[in-house]
């Protein structure tokens, strides 16, 4: 389009753009027909693409999008060819969980691997790093479960799929409190274990008299109370 032929008052171009206002009527039919066919290609998927998504799937969706929107809104593009792509979509990721269902190196290069970020009260500082979690990420996840300390934690890990598993532990032991710091209120509510200290980093409880020198665990030199 050419720099004269653009004005600001000019209504219909900005509304409708440089196709006939009857395009409108098609461009309602070509969503119907392409609406219909993409849930038909969104099924034959299968029930996984409902859920959490993995990468694949999530590249998918992504490619689904790019591929739907010019058949329904380019006036000189046709439907079929949008239709061929989807298909070539669908046999691609039916292609990939086959191959996922036969090879688990398949499996953990596609759809993501499990990933250990709590280990009995202590944080995996290698695997947070690895799964860009942070700090405060991973503290919500445990506050969502109403846990309030480490130490209640046995495992905590984050599945292919980006969803947080935790499991309690059987008898809690102290551990570093994952209230928010900023809530002074909250904090002056905890029962303090005062035989020990916790690593604010990775969350190692030691004795006092080990709180002098470098956390043995990460080699950090941050120390807090313990909560029971």
């Amino acid at each position: 389009m050419k720099k004269e032929e653009i004005h600001f008052g000019d209504w219909k171009r900005i509304l409708l753009g440089n196709v006939p206002g009857e395009f409108m009527l098609e461009v309602f039919l070509r969503t119907i027909v392409v609406y219909l066919i993409l849930l038909v290609v969104i099924r034959l998927l299968g029930k996984r693409m409902s859920a959490q998504l993995t990468i694949t799937e999530m590249a998918v969706f992504i490619t689904l999008g790019a591929i739907v929107s010019l058949p329904m809104q380019a006036p000189d593009r046709g439907i079929l060819p949008g239709v061929l792509i989807l298909i070539c979509v669908l046999l691609l990721q039916r292609g990939l969980n086959y191959f996922a269902f036969k090879d688990r190196r398949v499996e953990t290069t596609t759809q993501g691997d499990v990933s250990m970020l709590v280990k009995d009260g202590i944080l995996q500082l290698d695997e947070m790093r690895k799964t860009a979690i942070s700090h405060a990420q991973l503290y919500a996840q445990i506050r969502a479960k109403e846990i309030l300390q480490l130490g209640a934690v046995k495992r905590m890990y984050v599945e292919g799929n980006g969803d947080f598993s935790i499991y309690p532990n059987a008898q809690p032991k102290p551990g570093l409190s994952v209230l928010p710091s900023r809530d002074e209120s909250i904090h002056r509510q905890d029962e303090h274990a005062d035989d020990l200290r916790a690593c604010t980093n990775c969350a190692t409880v030691v004795p006092p008299d080990q709180a002098r020198t470098a956390c043995p665990t990460c080699g950090q030199q941050n120390w807090t109370y313990a909560v029971k």
